[in-house]
């Protein structure tokens, strides 16, 4: 419902009646229909085009035969991370694996987001456990 400030709350539909999740649009599906049973034949064509030197027949095929790698398993070596006093160390380990080659920025990036995670898990314990010590000092 529409709360007082003219917003929707959240998880609330602005339309209820609206179509159910996962429903197609009828173009998509009327061009299904219209393409089912076609499929070898235009596989064979956009083949037979890019043999042919059709560049974007080309591109389209490559991409089908190797789809764009979206992520990937990187192996090298990042220090161990037990307090902040180990962050400078992981960071220029991530520096030089970019430098390097062996990972790339992004790479790099999607690493530091994790080890700035475990950063704030660590200053979050630490904090945790200085308070429970303060609490047990004053008898609390």
């Amino acid at each position: 419902m529409n709360t007082n400030s003219g917003r929707f709350e959240k998880g609330q539909s602005g339309n209820p009646a609206g179509k159910t999740p996962g429903t197609r649009n009828r173009t998509t599906i009327a061009m299904q229909e219209l393409l089912e049973g076609e499929a070898d034949a235009l596989t064979r064509k956009a083949i037979e085009l890019a043999l042919g030197g059709d560049t974007v027949a080309l591109r389209m095929c490559m991409e089908r035969i190797i789809p764009f790698r979206k992520d990937r398993h990187v192996i090298f070596d990042l220090p161990k991370i037990e307090t902040a006093a180990d962050i400078p160390k992981a960071t220029a380990s991530l520096l030089e694996a970019v430098a390097s080659g062996t990972i790339t920025p992004a790479e790099s990036a999607d690493i530091g987001r994790a080890v700035d995670a475990h950063l704030k898990a660590l200053e979050t314990h630490e904090l945790t456990e200085r308070l429970n010590r303060l609490d047990g000092a004053t008898g609390q």
